[in-house]
């Protein structure tokens, strides 16, 4: 193996909610991943609708994964020419002046922040809950409203009322993988998507800073904000404190990279202005490229920065998606098969056969007619952002019967996660053109036949590419080639991943999936004042 590599190797971080997965790619007439690992962290979910976690937690897995990469592909660490990012986004973590987080990161699933989301946007005249004046403002200057909870800046505004102490030793305002890149060089700075989500940047024409109005309307410290760079920009270089934990070279160089939203779908391929992709992961979301910004309020979808430059991601997205099969298989299918929740006793039988839990329970349910027998599950484990905001609602399994069983419910979450990603792109259909065959990524996309309900439920093409649960690093991987100068641009990456599977929508189990949808988009307007009334108190 090393005999065949030329200092084209490339590290590529994807920063998970729950996990680090880093991947090594070698760059020679394809991007070829030659080894990868991957740790786990924990999320801490508190009383209070906060979400968070420790940033060394990151910065640990960084590490450990890092050398067991070097150590798997057997090669050596000069041979690296770059390291990129793909992170999960909205996250905010606050650094002091050394360099250090004052408090726990708060993730993007952090919701406490409801009292200062009203103090901030909803008093006075209002359109769709925002005051007008700040709407009108918000939508001029950054093409996007801080509308939703879990928006960052109101996570700041938290910090800031409820611990004065704290604040008071802020230095900079950071997302997740920024404070990884610090932590690799000693250089605070924000990619542009990043920058974008923090509904703090400025959108216009020939700036690329975050707007000092917006910081004084919403009452943010415009010191606070870093220098921006864009994702196939070089942020820095290891330094020998970095590289020694690392176990990489010092001045290896550090790109910027970019967030989930903006790389999963360069690695997709869904790259050019028109393509549409689906990610189901532990979020999901429905995302299009466009050629300028816009927001539609009314359903929480807003053109965000991508890391195309002169383009941007119409963005759609789903709090919990694969996380609701992580949650069926927790609390459904561990006793289904014998496997408690110990994880004491694994069939050797079941192990042979299927590579995983996942697979199994995809097994299970693949005789399961289209439709679950009539059961429909929503997937809003943790409220819900798109095309409803609403911090109070939850899941549920609907019209659940005698004859009803775990099967039925398995399949139900998987053909309700599509529902709820149908009912994002019919909502992107009102505004844009979205494209007539879906990139389908994400773990979910491991499964056939999660790939043909998504192709029924929707009525359109759907393909894969490979490896589609490493779209991410794919993507960091692509931008850091870009920065180093191997690829041209990043619509010159599409050649680089070919079209792994193709599946065409089944007209029967449309019609199936059409009933059911219809049923599904009424649960919530049904049921919200209901969500209302016994989650309100829990969710403040």
């Amino acid at each position: 193996m090393e005999e065949t590599l030329n200092n084209t190797c490339i590290i590529a971080y994807d920063v998970g909610t729950t996990a680090m997965k880093t991947c090594l790619y070698e760059l020679n007439t394809k991007l070829e991943m030659i080894a990868q690992a991957e740790k786990d962290y924990p999320l801490r979910v508190l009383p209070n609708g906060g979400v968070e976690q420790d940033p060394a937690d990151w910065w640990n897995a960084m590490a450990v994964t890092t050398r067991n990469v070097i150590e798997n592909a057997k090669i050596s660490p000069n041979q690296i020419a770059g390291l990129s990012f793909c992170s999960q986004m909205q996250g905010l973590v606050l650094m002091d002046l050394e360099g250090k987080p004052i408090r726990p990161a708060m993730s993007y699933m952090d919701q406490r922040a409801g009292e200062q989301l009203k103090k901030g946007l909803a008093y006075g005249p209002q359109i769709a809950g925002c005051n007008i004046i700040k709407l009108i403002k918000s939508l001029y200057i950054t093409k996007a409203v801080p509308a939703s909870v879990k928006d960052p800046v109101w996570k700041y505004k938290w910090v800031h009322q409820n611990e004065p102490e704290l604040f008071a030793k802020v230095y900079q305002w950071l997302d997740v993988k920024e404070f990884l890149i610090h932590q690799c060089t000693g250089i605070f700075i924000m990619t542009k998507d990043s920058a974008f989500a923090t509904l703090l940047y400025d959108t216009r024409k020939n700036r690329n800073c975050f707007s000092k109005s917006m910081c004084k309307m919403f009452g943010v410290k415009y010191e606070h904000m870093p220098k921006i760079i864009a994702s196939s920009e070089k942020a820095g270089e290891l330094t020998k404190e970095a590289s020694d934990f690392l176990g990489l070279c010092e001045g290896t160089s550090v790109f910027g990279g970019g967030g989930d939203a903006s790389l999963i779908g360069i690695g997709a391929g869904a790259i050019k202005n028109g393509s549409t992709h689906i990610y189901c992961g532990t979020s999901g979301w429905v995302s299009t490229v466009v050629e300028r910004p816009m927001v539609d309020t009314g359903t929480m979808i807003a053109a965000v920065v991508g890391a195309n430059p002169g383009y941007y991601n119409y963005f759609a997205e789903l709090e919990t998606a694969g996380k609701c099969l992580e949650w069926v298989k927790e609390h459904l299918a561990l006793d289904e098969i014998g496997i408690y929740l110990e994880r004491k006793k694994v069939s050797d039988s079941y192990e042979a056969i299927y590579r995983s839990l996942y697979d199994y329970m995809m097994h299970v349910i693949k005789d399961i007619p289209p439709g679950s027998n009539g059961v429909i599950f929503t997937p809003w484990l943790h409220g819900n952002r798109c095309p409803f905001e609403d911090p109070y609602v939850k899941g549920m399994f609907f019209n659940i019967g005698l004859d009803t069983g775990k099967t039925e419910l398995i399949r139900s979450v998987l053909e309700g996660v599509c529902y709820h990603m149908r009912w994002m792109l019919e909502a992107q259909e009102r505004k844009i053109k979205v494209s007539d065959v879906i990139r389908f990524v994400g773990g979910g996309a491991l499964s056939s036949l999660t790939c043909q309900i998504l192709a029924d439920v929707l009525g359109k093409t759907v393909e894969t590419v490979s490896k589609p649960q490493n779209a991410g690093a794919m993507g960091a991987a692509i931008v850091a080639a870009v920065g180093l100068g191997y690829i041209e641009n990043l619509e010159k990456a599409s050649d680089l991943l070919p079209i792994s599977h193709t599946y065409l929508p089944n007209p029967k189990n449309k019609l199936v999936y059409d009933k059911g949808y219809e049923v599904f988009r009424k649960l919530y307007p049904t049921n919200k004042h209901n969500f209302w009334s016994i989650n309100r108190l829990k969710v403040r």
